[in-house]
């Protein structure tokens, strides 16, 4: 019965399929739990009381726990791997312009999508392309709560 059928495999995109000025809606969503917030806080080493100590960031100007910026900045350039990067990426050279505007709260919902600003062939990499992309991450009421750019290298159709 196999036989029959066509395989698919998920993927991200060769370097010919980016659009220029194309705006990728990832979904689904994330909402962050305080679980998530505390391994990941831990895990990296960072003892911020923001994060972790209830009582302290109450008398903070935010009045609550944060959500910690690199957990949120993870979650938005990592949801858009099934979609843009899988089985296709050679490397990420870099990120740049990663601002923070508004905070992420431990129960709010992360929505990311990226805009694709440049593209063109390595001149030094046969067959791979560098691919420049705008992360963007908004909470469940259309808040920007983070943003970055992403230089990618990627494999061209084929060439992988």
């Amino acid at each position: 019965m196999d036989d029959v059928h066509r395989d698919i495999l998920q993927r991200g995109l060769w370097f010919e399929e980016f659009e220029l000025g194309a705006r990728y809606l990832h979904r689904p969503g994330r909402t962050v739990s305080e679980a998530d917030n505390v391994l990941f806080t831990t895990l990296t080493m960072n003892t911020q009381a923001l994060h972790l100590d209830a009582a302290f960031a109450a008398t903070q100007p935010f009045g609550q726990r944060l959500v910690n910026s690199m957990f949120t900045l993870s979650t938005m350039v990592g949801s858009s791997v099934a979609q843009l990067t899988q089985g296709t990426l050679v490397a990420n050279l870099g990120f740049s312009d990663i601002t923070f505007p508004a905070p992420l709260f431990l129960g709010d919902t992360l929505y990311s999508s990226t805009v694709v600003e440049e593209k063109r062939l390595s001149k030094s990499r046969q067959g791979q392309g560098i691919v420049v992309l705008r992360h963007s991450g908004r909470n469940q009421d259309d808040v920007v709560v983070a943003t970055a750019v992403r230089t990618t290298l990627v494999w061209c159709e084929g060439a992988a």
